[in-house]
């Protein structure tokens, strides 16, 4: 029986949805639906993901895909399970084949889990093949699960690539061996996840409004004599107690440890006058990733005017880079033009301008000039990509620095930024 997405429930039934199917509490639904939100309808972003990945095997004629990579598998199928275990223990993966076929490896004894997700055609287990589950009998392993997926193709008569976006040594050196022609199958989930459909960005809308909820919550009780990683826990919670998944990093800083930039949230003490600051790197509402950076100051001091001057930079370039943002841009354009920083902060600056965003961080990097890879990138913006559009301001002689970070969508006419945190008003000097 097909589940009912939470889009289609009515208020009476809407606390009695399938946790399988969806993380979300009903206590956050109702806040969500509240605030003027539209829950997305998780069949539609099922159908549009398989679709995708189907017309991009076509394009590229590909004529099957093994992914190993969680979040592919996620994309692929909607099923989660153990997302961030299965980043270093590759016991489950998934089998597209263009002709529609889909068959996910889930961990021992976990059919259960994927009961409401009616477009796998089969579901088995004991994928891949890693030490710590299979021993010395990894090589053997991975030589029967390669007879598997061979099988398979070879039951459908598919002759042509298969994509493989990771493996293990021992998966690696035994489909090296067997009769198959390999690509890179990253490149094909990048492309199919690039465009966002309309019930994926309104799942994007959700979590973007329970972040900003958190940092909200962390704005509240920052307060001087707070440790860094006690500031830090407070988004870990509020993301899960919604039904958020999980943080990809720890990257929050204060006072020096803002510069130079990518400081890991630590047991410093923050003291009144600090500048904070933090990039969410967060997994929440539906498996979609929100990266925001924002830069406060903690206490009831006054900004110093080289606080102020760091900030109002970023502000402007990420405000600058945003206005670039339109269907039809090249990428090559958004790196050469738009916003340039002063001399003294292109030492420190980030390791890119904008990038994309989904179920984590995603295709395409957009560089600045002076790391721009020729050939590396030479596609177009199109309406429904999502990108983040970034900014580190510190001086190469400097004792602090300013991050600010926003998420933004391309549209048909334009971009809307998904970001609505607001800035700090004292470090703008307002």
């Amino acid at each position: 029986m097909t589940k009912i997405s939470p889009l289609n429930r009515s208020d009476e039934t809407i606390n009695h949805y399938d946790p399988n199917e969806v993380f979300v509490t009903p206590a956050m639904t109702r806040t969500l639906t509240n605030s003027g939100l539209i829950l997305p309808n998780l069949e539609n972003i099922r159908s549009y993901r398989r679709d995708r990945i189907l017309a991009e095997m076509e394009k590229r004629e590909v004529d099957a895909l093994l992914l190993f990579d969680p979040l592919n598998i996620r994309y692929a199928t909607d099923s989660s399970n153990m997302q961030v275990w299965t980043t270093h223990n590759l016991a489950r993966a998934a089998l597209v084949t263009v002709d529609g076929h889909f068959i996910l490896w889930d961990f021992t004894r976990c059919e259960h889990m994927t009961e409401h997700l009616h477009r796998l055609n089969e579901v088995r287990s004991v994928a891949g093949s890693f030490y710590f589950e299979f021993g010395d009998t990894v090589a053997a392993q991975a030589r029967s699960f390669c007879r598997e997926v061979q099988d398979v193709l070879s039951s459908r008569k598919l002759t042509g690539p298969i994509g493989i976006d990771r493996m293990d040594t021992d998966i690696a050196k035994a489909f090296f061996a067997a009769d198959l022609n390999i690509i890179a199958g990253q490149t094909v989930m990048e492309h199919a996840r690039v465009i966002k459909s309309a019930d994926e960005i309104l799942a994007m809308r959700c979590a973007v409004s329970g972040c900003e909820m958190a940092m909200a919550e962390m704005e509240k009780v920052m307060t001087p004599g707070m440790a860094e990683v006690e500031l830090w826990s407070v988004l870990h919670r509020e993301n899960i107690a919604q039904g958020g998944e999980w943080i990809e990093t720890r990257i929050l800083a204060s006072g020096p440890r803002t510069n130079p930039w990518m400081s890991e949230a630590s047991g410093r003490i923050m003291n009144s006058g600090d500048i904070m600051a933090f990039d969410t790197d967060l997994i929440g509402l539906f498996g979609i990733c929100v990266d925001t950076s924002r830069t406060w100051l903690v206490g009831d001091d006054d900004a110093r005017p080289e606080q102020i001057e760091m900030y109002k930079i970023a502000h402007e370039h990420i405000e600058t880079n945003m206005a670039l943002l339109a269907p039809g841009v090249s990428m090559r354009d958004l790196t050469f033009n738009g916003h340039e920083l002063p001399k003294e902060y292109q030492a420190k600056k980030y390791c890119v301008k904008m990038h994309g965003v989904g179920l984590c961080d995603e295709f395409p990097s957009i560089y600045y000039p002076d790391n721009y890879i020729e050939g590396a990138f030479d596609y177009h913006i199109e309406a429904g990509m999502v990108l983040c559009v970034e900014a580190y301001v510190g001086r190469d002689d400097g004792i602090e620095g300013v991050k600010l970070e926003n998420q933004v969508l391309v549209t048909e006419t334009g971009f809307e930024n998904l970001t609505t945190y607001p800035y700090d008003k004292r470090l703008m000097g307002i």
